[in-house]
């Protein structure tokens, strides 16, 4: 696909204006400068803060495909997903999802069960910094039939990434002060928030906090030996760690380890 210089200058006119948008208007905007350099089948838009519920700023899914990659997303599975991780650290920048993933994230349970069912080839985001403690990551994602994004294709990404990082700088400057007040509507101030969902886990399954790191870790898709390089332990230490989990919640597999995690999530 050839670049169609008449959209791009069109959409960047709408960049440069300076005119106030809503997040749709962002998106928009953000999608039309995107489909002028390639091709792909969704855009979403989340924003992230700890380990807090993100917010859905923008997405172009249908009604169903919206439950899965949003609603079923944002209730807990956000937070064994690469791209959450990455935000949070932060990465600023283009990454690929398998840049960013853990060595078997593509094996784990996680991946099985949930990542899947989305049908993506490929998923590519911009992580955008905004404050101290908020990342705007803007994905571009691909289903099978698409196939995955060029070598040519991303090194074009990358090149629009200062474009596209001035741009959400300024628009979505303000939503440190959106995630205090979604979580005012739930009634739950910012000394709450400490004790994010992923917490609440570990405290009602009464695991330590040595097991409850591992235990995030197996999720997310790290092996025993990347486990052991992160957290600074030997590999068999980790495999102790993770029979003693495993006998203490009286399961046998990683399937109803993520099944367990995400019922009590919240709790």
């Amino acid at each position: 696909m050839g670049i169609d210089l008449d959209r791009l200058f069109q959409a960047m006119a709408r960049l440069v204006n300076g005119a106030p948008m809503d997040d749709e208007a962002v998106g928009c905007t953000f999608r039309g400068l995107m489909s002028t350099l390639m091709t792909f089948d969704y855009v979403v838009v989340f924003a992230y803060r700890g380990k807090e519920r993100p917010l859905d700023l923008y997405s172009t899914f249908d009604a169903e495909d919206h439950v899965l990659f949003v609603s079923l997303y944002q209730a807990g599975p956000y937070l064994l997903d690469p791209f959450y991780h990455a935000a949070r650290a932060p990465k600023p920048g283009v990454w690929r999802m398998r840049e960013l993933a853990p060595d078997r994230f593509f094996s784990s349970e996680y991946y099985r069960t949930y990542y899947v069912q989305t049908g993506l080839a490929e998923e590519v985001g911009f992580f955008v910094p905004v404050s101290e403690q908020v990342t705007v990551v803007l994905s571009l994602m691909r289903r099978e039939a698409t196939g995955v994004f060029s070598a040519t294709e991303f090194a074009l990404l990358k090149k629009a990434e200062p474009l596209v990082a001035a741009f959400v700088r300024h628009h979505w400057a303000e939503l440190d002060r959106r995630f205090d007040t979604a979580l005012a509507k739930k009634g739950r101030g910012r000394r709450k928030a400490a004790h994010p969902p992923a917490d609440g886990v570990w405290r009602h399954l009464n695991l330590t906090e040595r097991e409850a790191a591992i235990i995030e870790l197996v999720l997310q898709g790290h092996s025993s030996e990347s486990i052991g390089l992160k957290l600074g332990i030997s590999t068999g230490t980790v495999k102790v760690h993770r029979r003693n989990v495993y006998r203490k919640l009286g399961i046998s597999s990683q399937t109803q380890l993520l099944s367990l995690y995400i019922k009590n999530l919240g709790q």
